[in-house]
């Protein structure tokens, strides 16, 4: 069964409700943030593609090199499957990751039935396909699929807002 689904700014704030009700260290830095802005993402082969293209690189470069792959035509499924070596190179993807994008496109997955899937099973498909770790999975989970229940311990934002929270 799928669980409690993010699709709204005012699911955000319910949310970050519950935790200042539930944490006084919660309630006295959420009004110094403000709004917590939803932060939902589209889902499917495109948005997995664009997380494996973001890993381990800055920001900047990991959309430099998605805006060469989306002008010539490598950011779907048909068009990894397709592509030389020499063209995933030219975009600027270690083999590395053009491998990775390949594993993904082979690994044709249903998309529309993901979305229905518990969130375990979720994460275990996605970390199935070579390229998709647990992180990855549980972001793409939690901000593609809007999962409430997904977490994801292991991103280093998150450990950082937690050790100056908590004193840590």
């Amino acid at each position: 069964m799928v669980g409690r689904i993010i699709e709204t700014a005012d699911c955000v704030a319910e949310g970050a409700a519950w935790l200042a009700a539930a944490d006084s260290r919660f309630a006295t830095v959420l009004p110094l943030v403000g709004p917590l802005p939803l932060r939902r993402r589209a889902d499917g082969f495109e948005a997995l593609l664009d997380a494996i293209v973001g890993q381990q690189v800055s920001v900047a470069s990991a959309r430099a090199i998605w805006a060469r792959m989306e002008a010539a035509g490598l950011t779907s499924a048909a068009g990894m499957a397709a592509a030389s070596d020499e063209a995933l190179r030219a975009v600027g993807l270690s083999r590395q990751k053009a491998r990775y994008g390949r594993e993904l496109a082979r690994a044709k997955l249903d998309f529309d039935a993901l979305r229905l899937r518990p969130d375990d099973d979720v994460v275990a498909a996605l970390v199935a396909v070579p390229g998709i770790g647990r992180w990855t999975a549980e972001i793409y989970a939690m901000f593609a699929l809007g999962r409430a229940d997904v977490f994801a311990p292991g991103d280093l934002a998150l450990q950082e807002a937690a050790r100056l929270l908590f004193e840590l």
